[in-house]
């Protein structure tokens, strides 16, 4: 199956050219990560993850649903190939909020896309702090964004991709060019959604972000970011303000979820 071009680009709000240029890559890495939400709902409920065109399509495209970044960066590897544009898989080791003498598991996945004779990476999977633009892979430079600045600093044989998060360059992920595959991304999914001591299966998280804001959520926790400003903080304590925030700060359907209610109940009554 190939993807519904023109359902997602719907799902995005992109109505601009669909063709391979630096433009329509920048544009589309603004509006995806604002449309389609970080979530991890399916691993916290037990619901398998699939990464087939179709399953990709059915739940962040059609379903109004969000996903982790195996899901956004599959979708988004299908969508930027479907308009012409040269793109390589690959993985990465998270190092946000890791100490540096602990050595993390290949469970990020991000892109290598070719426009207009230059390589970028694209990653609209990484939840809180996901990109909104490319970055150029040849440059060691600040990078802006319609968020924070990024950059990418040689770490020996590897990059290391960093944030600038209120006036700190604080790392998020490690990787280098390995090749790498599909069998490699089926491989970090299972793990990811699957490991009993993975965070994704032992309490909720949501990001979403858009003009001027980033909007943040474990377990029972809102955080509502400025860029270059202050931080919201909320405490929701009943199911029902869950499936509030899920529904209209993170724009999610939630219908076909069973076990949800009874889950959010559970998380309402964490302490932070």
């Amino acid at each position: 199956m190939s993807i519904d071009l023109d359902a997602y680009l719907r799902r995005i709000g992109y109505d601009g050219p669909r063709d391979n240029s630096v433009a329509t890559l920048r544009r589309l890495h603004e509006l995806h990560p604002q449309a389609i939400a970080f979530e991890n709902l399916d691993p916290l409920l037990k619901r398998p993850i699939r990464l087939d065109v179709a399953s990709l399509q059915a739940k962040l495209v059609d379903g109004g649903r969000g996903g982790y970044c195996f899901e956004h960066n599959s979708l988004f590897a299908v969508v930027l190939r479907a308009l012409g544009f040269k793109v390589q898989e690959a993985t990465a080791r998270v190092r946000w909020t890791v100490p540096d003498n602990v050595h993390t598991p290949r469970v990020h996945c991000l892109l290598f896309v070719e426009a207009e004779g230059e390589r970028y990476l694209a990653d609209v999977g990484f939840g809180g702090n996901v990109l909104t633009a490319p970055l150029r892979l040849a440059s060691r430079d600040e990078q802006t964004t319609p968020h924070e600045a990024f950059r990418l600093i040689d770490e020996g044989p590897r990059l290391r991709q960093e944030a600038n998060i209120n006036g700190t360059w604080t790392p998020l992920y490690a990787f280098d060019f390995a090749e790498t595959h599909q069998a490699d991304y089926e491989m970090g999914n299972w793990f990811t959604s699957a490991h009993p001591n993975s965070i994704f299966v032992n309490g909720l998280l949501g990001a979403r972000c858009e003009p001027g804001k980033r909007y943040a959520l474990r377990d029972n926790q809102l955080a509502v970011h400025t860029p270059g400003g202050g931080t919201e903080r909320k405490t929701l304590t009943s199911a029902h303000e869950l499936r509030d925030v899920l529904g209209d700060v993170f724009k999610l359907r939630l219908d076909g979820l069973d076990g949800l209610d009874s889950t959010l109940a559970m998380l309402a009554t964490r302490t932070a």
